[in-house]
């Protein structure tokens, strides 16, 4: 049998569903030009559907947090809602850490995976989350036991409750790398359901302190997370995380230090207005970028599934991603200018002072450079999706450091010289250079990958030598492109 394949012609084979077509048969080039047809077909309906489930999802978790920011802050005093922002804040830089160790990684190796490999993946990436919650919620409770007052009752709740928002954040990202964004925003949408009923007994208690909204905002994250895994049908195992950091060691600890970068350069930012400038100049700043809040739940949600979608892109036709990540730049560079163009002819028509009353003239200003400066945010979109589904970790972290460090000297210097206006013309300039940075390691990621030539899904190294090509995911096959060919289609 083996000496008769061998002399058998090489068959060039289209994987579509479970459709195995050989073109040296009859009819076989019609069944695979078909086939392939029928692929570009349904690619943009499928990416589509994702999208909007990725923009609902994301509406669904900036609102909950925007109504629970506002109820807290009539609620509680100056002091404990500061407690409570400290608690928030810290959450973020958690959250953030959690994801380049967890999810970050899972959305580059493992987006249209088999489901098999991905349930296998997803139960040791979000064990991995837990085990980041559990850590630092033992921190925050040291914290706590330093502290004094509110703060020590905001980090001790935090603490508590650290492991379930980490967990659910998880599900979040695993269901978007199988394209199930149905199931994300499901699962926020029980966070949601479950926090509703609990703030009001707060009121109805009389328990409005901070311990309690920052323990029940938790605590219903967590019965949230209790449900990922029937919807996953996989549970979570803090055992694998050792295996999993061990796995994505290359990428894993490169975006841990990647998304600490975003989250302290923007920190530092703030902090130094205030304390270059003072308290006020920090609130027109913040209106200003509120007031773009509305664009930016839709970037957001674009940006939880643009990932996978260049890691599709990748996948099927190497060649097209950098037309891709340029046209999810382009896109959204555009609706940033639209919403920005928006807000300069709808503001001094009445509607400024009915929302943020009279602040909305010092924050009108600024309107023209946080417009740009989302622009550069929003170049950068595209050639960061690319760059992480090529698994180019390395070159990510660059991109990063460079941009982190243009956005603190430029709003800082920006500051120093021009006031409140100078730092958003400083940071918006920080951001452009910052695109043009990542666009550019994107081009030298590409370059070193051989995507025009690529048989593998992922690479690491330059090419060249036997360590091109990533190892093959488990349940996948070399012989087709990584997650095409499954027996059901979880975007369904």
């Amino acid at each position: 049998m083996a000496a008769e394949s061998a002399h058998q012609p090489a068959a060039e084979h289209s994987w579509h569903g479970n459709l195995v077509a050989d073109t040296d048969s009859p009819g076989g080039a019609q069944v695979l030009k078909r086939s392939r047809a029928s692929l570009l077909s349904r690619l943009p309906r499928q990416a589509s559907r994702r999208l909007g489930w990725g923009l609902a999802d994301q509406a669904v978790s900036s609102l909950t947090n925007f109504a629970v920011s506002i109820y807290v802050a009539r609620s509680l005093g100056a002091a404990e809602f500061g407690a409570f922002s400290l608690a928030y804040v810290t959450y973020g830089f958690v959250l953030n850490a959690s994801r380049g160790l967890a999810t970050d990684p899972l959305l580059v190796r493992y987006s249209g995976a088999e489901i098999p490999a991905w349930r296998k993946a997803v139960s040791a990436c979000t064990g991995t989350a837990l085990g980041v919650g559990f850590i630092t919620g033992v921190l925050a409770v040291g914290v706590a036991a330093l502290l004094h007052g509110t703060p020590r009752m905001a980090f001790l709740a935090l603490g508590i409750t650290l492991p379930g928002l980490m967990l659910q954040d998880s599900w979040r990202f695993a269901f978007f790398a199988i394209g199930r964004g149905s199931q994300a925003f499901l699962n926020d949408l029980i966070w949601a359901l479950a926090l509703a009923p609990a703030l009001l007994a707060l009121r109805v208690t009389h328990h409005q302190r901070v311990f309690w909204f920052v323990f029940v905002w938790g605590a219903s994250a967590t019965v949230a997370a209790c449900i990922g895994p029937f919807q996953a049908r996989t549970i979570p195992r803090i055992t694998k995380a050792r295996e999993w950091l061990h796995h994505i060691q290359d990428l894993g600890f490169r975006y841990l230090a990647e998304n600490t970068l975003i989250s302290g350069a923007s920190q530092l930012r703030i902090y130094g207005i205030g304390l270059i400038l003072s308290l006020a100049a920090v609130g027109y700043v913040q209106v200003a970028s509120m007031l773009m809040g509305p664009f930016l739940v839709v970037f957001m949600g674009i940006s939880l599934v643009v990932v996978p979608e260049a890691a599709r892109v990748l996948q099927n036709y190497p060649r097209h991603l950098r037309k891709f990540c340029g046209l999810v730049g382009i896109v959204l560079s555009l609706g940033a200018l639209a919403w920005g163009v928006l807000l300069l002819v709808l503001l001094p028509t009445g509607l400024g002072y009915k929302l943020i009353g009279p602040l909305w003239h010092p924050a009108y200003v600024l309107i023209v450079p946080v417009t740009f400066q989302v622009i550069g945010s929003t170049l950068s979109c595209g050639a960061t999706a690319g760059l992480h589904a090529l698994g180019a970790a390395r070159r990510s972290l660059r991109a990063q450091m460079f941009a982190s460090v243009a956005f603190v000297v430029g709003g800082l210097a920006g500051a120093y010289v021009g006031g409140t206006l100078g730092t958003m013309r400083g940071t918006a300039a920080a951001t452009i250079f910052g695109a043009v940075v990542w666009w550019w390691q994107l081009h030298l990621g590409l370059r070193e990958s051989g995507t025009a030539a690529a048989r593998y899904r992922f690479f690491s190294h330059k090419p060249g030598g036997p360590r091109h090509a990533r190892p093959a995911v488990p349940g996948r096959t070399e012989s087709a492109p990584a997650g095409t060919g499954r027996a059901e289609d979880p975007g369904q």
